[in-house]
């Protein structure tokens, strides 16, 4: 048990490494962005403030009445 544990540790430390910055824009792919598709992006949340008469939830203050 302690073997495996040792050999455990072994495989989890060699996993970290630091990363350079002139590194980081090979590591950055496309695919991995949250919102790969910008303009899509910003035609759902159009299309999702114009629905919900405000927009709240993202930044922007108050709602479609008027009232702020």
């Amino acid at each position: 048990m302690k073997r495996f544990i040792s050999l455990l540790l072994c495989l989890l430390i060699a996993a970290c490494s630091d990363v350079l910055p002139r590194q980081r824009g090979f590591l950055a792919l496309p695919q991995m962005a949250l919102t790969p598709d910008a303009m899509e992006f910003a035609l759902r949340q159009h299309t999702a403030f114009s629905k919900e008469s405000g927009s709240g939830g993202y930044g922007g203050g108050g709602g479609g009445c008027g009232c702020n």
